[in-house]
This record gives structure tokens, sequence and C-alpha cells, in this order.
């Protein structure tokens, strides 16, 4: 009788995020997965279940790096203004490797509308907590803005740049952030 193996999430993750960074989203497939994570099919539908669960376990592992690395970056009595230095700026700290496995989960997301249509919620909730009446918020709004498509931009590899430049960009979205005002 052989002995049950356990099957390491995060590692079939990682294959299922290179699969899609090399060959594009549509490669994902559960026998591409299995047989680059040396596993059985059967075994990957038994943790995933399905293709959307997998995109799903990404996309869920992916706003989890950047939601604790936001935690870092925002006090804990945030205001609107606070909150936005704090996205900017664990925007600004993750690292190529991570921006390389973000690109992935953007083409994933491109495949499956239910997973599109939590990160329009996502940055919803970030865009409506801004009142567009007001001078302060609207320039709070342009700066996460810009941060998502600096991010964006060099995570697709659309603008190549080194990281003192990546730097000093995101010290230029902070600079354009409204003072805090006390």
């Amino acid at each position: 009788m052989g002995r049950n193996r356990t099957i390491d999430r995060d590692m079939v993750l990682d294959v299922a995020e290179q699969i899609v960074f090399r060959d594009g989203a549509t490669a994902l497939t559960f026998d591409a997965v299995a047989k680059a994570a040396g596993i059985t099919k059967g075994g990957l539908q038994y943790c995933f279940g399905s293709k959307d669960d997998l995109i799903a376990a990404i996309v869920d592992r992916g706003a989890k790096v950047f939601e604790a690395e936001l935690a870092r970056n925002t006090p804990p009595d945030a205001d609107s203004l606070d909150r936005a230095r704090g996205y900017i700026r664990a925007s600004k700290s993750i690292d190529e490797p991570s921006q390389a496995r973000f690109v992935s989960v953007i083409l994933l997301l491109l495949q499956s509308p239910e997973q599109k249509q939590k990160i329009r919620e996502f940055y919803a909730e970030w865009i409506t907590q801004l009142d567009p009446g007001s001078e302060v918020e609207r320039r709070t709004r342009t700066a996460l803005i810009a941060a998502e498509g600096a991010f964006l931009l060099r995570s697709l590899a659309l603008v190549e740049m080194d990281q003192a430049g990546w730097d000093d960009v995101f010290e230029d979205i902070l600079k354009a952030l409204p003072p805090k005002q006390e």
C-alpha cells in the first residue's frame, strides 16, 4: 500500500505562474501544470478543483503579498492620504521578481472575468474613497493612478528602469501628493 503524497500548494502556484509568465495565460492548463510540477492531473484537481480555482489561488496569493506590504507601509490610524502614501510606498517596494509574478497574475486576470471583477472592486474601493470635489483627494487619486501606471509599465517590461530610476519615479509620485496637514 502506497503512502499518501502531499502536494505543496505554493510550489504548484510557483509552477503555474512560471508557465503563464513564460508561455502566456492560454498555456495554463491542468496538464501543463501537473507535468511541470511532477504531480498527477488528478492530484492537481484534488488540490485546486478547477482551473478557475487555480487562478483564484494565484490571484489571492498575490493579493496577500501586496496587502502585507501595504500594512507595513500604512499607519493603523491612517486617513485617506496616509493610506495613499502607504499604497505608493508598498508599490515601490515590490522587488523585480515579485513584479514578474504580478505580470502572471495580470495575464490571468484577462482570462477570468470573475477574478477581473474582484480587481475592479479593489480599485473602486481605493478610488471611491476619495472625494473628487476635493483638490487634495484629486491629487491623491492622480498619484495612486501614476503609481499603478509605473508599476504596470515596469512589470510588463514596457519600460526598462534600473532601481535608481524606479526609486526616483516613486519619490516624484510621493512629492506630487499634497503635504500632510497637521
